[in-house]
């Protein structure tokens, strides 16, 4: 391999004396260029922008694919352009074990239905949150990676190039004025004092129009990230509305599954009567929408007849009244099971 050795000699040269002028810099032994405020704010609203735009990404990432070492095999793999695994999710690992389950115990008998249903239930929860990610990923994810590794990185190879022409610039105020105060004595290279005052000024003025290049380059690029905070504005409305979607769609599933374990519980004999959930009301008393009062069972009732409700101790039902004529008995509510069942045997509860 062959080696430019005087190309390595002049960059180790330059390297060490940019070393030297910061560290100058930083003892205030020599004077450095300043940017104006404005291009100040701009630069500090683009780091702010980028820390946060990094930390948020990695947060996303964390809550979408919770496990690291899938998110270090799918870094790899989108690297490399390859498609990702097709894994399970957790809750579609549950939902395959509960309905293996329910079959082995056996689909006709209530528990093995019951557990076939409700891992049913988490597989299509699974599939929703599969496409939950995905959507997020392509609406939310990828933008902001985008921007970081692109309009982000060249605003820092950018920054870096104007730091570069101002350390120039610098260097060639500096060696102006070494020229100055050399003005009317010998230089041992034997080139006059003018000589090294003219070149010093015309590297100036060359080294100046490329600072000011550059900081117009820099400047326009920086005053763009409003533009990329418009833009993240719109992902961030599209991640919300992605994020409702799916936890409706969870809520409709769970409130199939539910309607579905109420009425397996009415066509399996011997079967434990079924309770709903019933939302809490921030407002005190008993009340709830359509009329119907929490209410919980004092002791056991077996119904007379078909249009009654049968009891267990200390069960919660829903109840409302049948009719002002009707002051003994409450119309009773347990998932789908309707019937009458007396006030006595019932205390109201509060919500």
């Amino acid at each position: 391999m062959d080696f430019n050795v005087k190309k390595l000699v002049r960059d180790a040269g330059t390297a060490l004396s940019r070393v030297v002028q910061l560290t100058e810099e930083k003892l205030g032994t020599s004077e450095k260029t300043e940017l104006d405020a404005h291009f100040e704010n701009l630069a500090e609203r683009s780091d702010t922008t980028k820390l946060w735009t990094e930390k948020i990404l990695r947060d996303t990432e964390a809550v979408l694919t919770p496990n690291p070492g899938n998110r270090v095999e799918d870094f790899l793999f989108d690297k490399i352009e390859k498609k990702r695994p097709n894994r399970l999710s957790n809750l579609e690992y549950l939902g395959l074990d509960m309905m293996e389950a329910g079959n082995d115990f056996g689909p006709g008998t209530s528990y093995g239905n019951a557990l076939i249903k409700v891992g049913q239930c988490q597989q299509r929860l699974g599939q929703s949150e599969r496409d939950f990610i995905t959507a997020a990923n392509h609406c939310y994810i990828t933008p902001l990676r985008k921007f970081l590794d692109g309009e982000m990185k060249t605003i820092i190879k950018e920054r870096s190039l104007l730091e570069s022409k101002r350390l120039d610039l610098d260097a060639c105020k500096n060696r102006l004025r070494k020229a100055r105060s050399m003005q009317g004595q010998q230089n041992k290279e034997g080139v006059s004092p003018e000589v090294l005052l003219e070149q010093a000024e015309k590297d100036l003025r060359v080294a100046q129009s490329e600072f000011d290049r550059q900081a117009e380059i820099t400047k326009l690029l920086l005053e763009g990230i409003s533009s990329s905070h418009a833009g993240h504005l719109r992902c961030l409305q599209e991640f919300a509305e992605t994020q409702v979607r799916y936890h409706a769609q969870c809520h409709q599933i769970m409130q199939d599954l539910q309607r579905e374990l109420g009425s397996l519980s009415l066509t399996t004999p011997g079967a434990a009567p079924y309770q709903p959930l019933v939302p809490q009301s921030t407002d005190s008393g008993t009340t709830v929408q359509n009329g119907l009062q929490r209410a919980r069972v004092l002791c056991d009732y077996d119904a007379k007849d078909a249009t009654e409700l049968s009891l267990m101790v200390d069960e919660v039902i829903l109840v409302q009244e049948i009719s002002e004529d009707e002051q003994d008995y409450l119309m009773g509510e347990r998932g789908n099971q309707k019937g009458k069942v007396p006030k006595a045997f019932l205390e109201m509860l509060a919500f």
